[in-house]
């Protein structure tokens, strides 16, 4: 009996998995493919679209409660066969996304040189960086719109749209990045408009599909939502705001204490960053199914299931991350060549590239309790473990400079921080006062 319900497991699982797998990997592409091109235009423009990609992972991934809140709500609400209340939370979503989304482009536009300067660019990356920033600004709704579609059709147990989706807005921005860089000439800024392109196709591409052409299929009537509607969302999105705000802070720190160590380290934390996130929303594709599942079974009153699927889950990310370490390991010559030719940023790499390979396992093992966690909406839990975990990261970081510890030392920064949201998930999971399983 056991191991049927474990094979059942292991299809849901890969069912979900597979391609959120290939969404997760394709959605941090856009920023790879502009990192690999831009990289052909030297050093200085690489370190402003450095700059520029930590400004943007802080002020639009923070709102990424659009899916991790939406996704739980809604695999609820149709675990229960509940579609009408499944498409009403869709409805807040896309909502949210329309207001959040216009204020954050707005905000960020208006504070563009005081945002750049708080990031440690010197006077030679300012204008390189204020330039893409004014650009990309404007995607502003878009990225939140698309965040939103995410979490939808993750709810309704519909990963393979925004599979679909994401491979969409990726082959436009590939298209464009060489057009609008190298034949039009317009360098940076080029990067920075295709970017934007890309990102409303995705947006009006998902509004489309859930408002138009399958809303009768998802359950979705289309209506205004009202306040006394949204206020749950925005009490879970406070907490998953405050949580992703933490983490992205403390990214964001690093790589302004890198931007502080020199121009070359700058840049090969870029290129180090961009290789460790893709490793990061591979292992997150288990996350993913976690959101859904548990919050399936959950709805559907079968906690015993609930807490299976979190244990089964957790196997395969261990193993996923021992796998996916080794394979970037024997690629580790490779992989930095294809953001960057440069000799210094190339040496630069190479010292921090043990940091992204060995810390694979530790990851999948956090981003499995988040997916957990989340589809169990323990929301507050999440936010003070992140907190806590923050906080002994940016002690680490903190003393980089002051202390000389260079490129090496931001990264050991990153290692505390995955370690401390290790532990303390660990504790939690194992804890069934934190982690009830009933909704």
């Amino acid at each position: 009996m056991r191991s049927k319900i474990s094979s059942r497991l292991d299809r849901e699982i890969l069912q979900l998995a597979v391609p959120a797998l290939g969404a997760l990997a394709a959605d941090p592409l856009v920023s790879m493919v502009d990192t690999i091109f831009v990289g052909r235009l030297g050093v200085l423009p690489l370190a402003a679209l450095g700059v520029n990609t930590s400004i943007f992972a802080f002020s639009f991934v923070v709102f990424n409660f659009l899916a991790y809140g939406t996704t739980p709500m809604v695999a609820r609400a149709v675990g229960r066969g509940d579609r009408v209340a499944a498409g009403n939370v869709v409805l807040q979503a896309l909502l949210l996304a329309a207001v959040v989304g216009g204020m954050a482009a707005i905000l960020l536009e208006a504070a563009a040189v005081p945002i750049v300067t708080v990031m440690g660019a010197g006077a030679e990356l300012r204008e390189p960086a204020l330039a893409y920033l004014r650009i990309r600004a404007l995607a502003g709704p878009a990225v939140l719109f698309v965040t939103a579609g995410h979490g939808a059709f993750r709810g309704y147990r519909d990963t393979r749209t925004p599979l679909v989706v994401t491979l969409g807005l990726n082959a436009v921005n590939l298209v464009l990045d060489p057009l609008f860089i190298f034949v039009f000439g317009w360098g940076l800024r080029g990067a920075a408009l295709a970017t934007l392109v890309a990102q409303w196709v995705g947006a009006l591409w998902f509004v489309h599909l859930l408002l138009r052409s399958r809303r009768h299929e998802l359950g979705i009537r289309p209506r205004m939502p009202r306040l006394a509607e949204i206020r749950p969302f925005l009490k879970v999105g406070g907490e998953l705001a405050l949580r992703t705000l933490t983490l992205i802070g403390t990214m964001t720190l690093a790589t302004a204490v890198a931007t502080r160590v020199g121009t070359i380290q700058v840049a090969a934390h870029q290129v180090g960053t961009q290789i460790w996130l893709l490793l990061a929303l591979v292992l997150d594709s288990l996350a993913v199914a976690g959101q859904t599942l548990v919050a399936g079974y959950r709805g559907a009153g079968d906690p015993g299931m609930a807490r299976r699927t979190a244990n089964r889950l957790l196997g395969w990310g261990l193993a996923g991350g021992f796998v996916l370490g080794g394979t970037f390991f024997i690629l580790g010559p490779v992989l930095p060549r294809l953001f960057t030719d440069e000799p210094e940023v190339l040496r630069a790499v190479a010292r921090i590239y043990p940091f992204v390979v060995a810390m694979q396992p530790i990851n999948a093992l956090v981003f499995v309790w988040d997916g957990v966690f989340i589809g169990a909406e323990r929301f507050r839990f999440l936010a003070l473990q992140m907190s806590f975990s923050a906080a002994c990261a940016t002690a680490v970081l903190l003393l980089v400079v002051p202390l000389g510890w260079g490129l090496a030392g931001v990264w050991w920064g990153i290692a505390a921080l995955m370690i401390a949201r290790a532990v303390s998930l660990a504790i939690g999971y194992r804890n069934p006062v934190l982690l009830s399983w009933r909704t």
